[in-house]
């Protein structure tokens, strides 16, 4: 495949490097991917958009790079970042880090990874910038008690948002209101304030050429780690030894299966905006089992 010239002219100003053979790369609904060879040798991988989310590609380096500070897991280098500019689009231009087979030990060494990166914290919740989740913006305004931050931040942002697409009908905005209210009878309001990948769901981790685990496409924020282990269990769930990693590295504190649906209902509503009702069944059980 061929990247466009303008695209293709952008990328080897901003690198200073020619660009040599491409291959479409799949797995992105947002992008567009390639893998590209540069004429000194080096492979890279190409994202781009022609601009229907504003600073996308911005968030993502700051995202990258926060996770790069943790000194913890594995996450490919931005060697180069530019939102739309006239007629070009944006991009970034992400390290290659090769593709590996996954396999327990590679599982465990997440597990125990992101353990570590969960112990680097802040003394808010939330992020000095905001972000996306997928195709929807992430509101991270920063707030001293991790109840009023989940409430405003996540679940009131996502309800505002299915109230705007038409998915927020009486009895669902009922029970939604009524478990934004109680939130403080289920979940701690001074936990720490944890590093978190933001959107760590299967498609977002992958085993290098090295095999070693790494992040991509991070949503980072500063939150109570048990959302981050209850997205992981949502969509199939990630290896045993995972599991068994992270928490002989940090054990969950007591009651996390009874709050991980609290969590689990961000993601949901977020997938109820972007995809719709076949995401509404799964949003109204956890309704109801919290709200009757």
């Amino acid at each position: 495949m061929s990247l466009p010239q303008v695209l293709t002219t952008a990328i080897e100003d901003a690198l200073d490097v020619q660009l040599l053979d491409t291959v479409a790369v799949g797995g992105g609904s947002i992008s567009q991917t390639a893998r590209t060879t540069l004429a000194d040798g080096r492979e890279v991988l190409v994202k781009w958009n022609a601009g229907a989310f504003p600073g996308l590609f911005t968030a993502e380096w700051r995202g990258l790079a926060l996770l790069k500070s943790s000194n913890t897991l594995r996450v490919p280098g931005v060697l180069a970042h530019r939102e739309p500019v006239d007629n070009c689009p944006g991009f970034i231009v992400l390290e290659w880090l090769g593709r590996g087979s996954s396999n327990d030990e590679v599982a465990a060494a997440l597990g125990r990874g992101l353990a570590a990166m969960h112990r680097v914290t802040a003394d808010s919740f939330g992020l000095d910038h905001d972000n996306y989740i997928g195709a929807n913006p992430q509101p991270n305004q920063s707030a001293a008690d991790w109840v009023t931050f989940y409430r405003e931040q996540r679940l009131g942002f996502q309800m505002d948002l299915a109230r705007r697409n038409g998915y927020l009908h009486p009895e669902r905005a009922r029970r939604l209101e009524k478990i934004m209210a109680r939130l403080g009878d289920w979940l701690p309001a001074h936990p720490p304030a944890s590093l978190l990948h933001g959107d760590l769901w299967g498609g977002n981790w992958l085993t290098t050429g090295s095999d070693e685990p790494a992040l991509i496409d991070p949503a980072v924020y500063y939150g109570h780690r048990e959302a981050e282990l209850a997205f992981t269990e949502l969509f199939g769930g990630f290896p045993a030894s995972f599991y068994r990693a992270y928490d002989q590295t940090w054990p969950l504190e007591v009651g996390y299966d009874e709050r991980k649906d609290l969590y689990n209902l961000y993601h949901l509503l977020n997938h109820l905006n972007l995809f719709g009702e076949s995401f509404g069944g799964q949003v109204d059980a956890i309704l109801r089992r919290y709200a009757g």
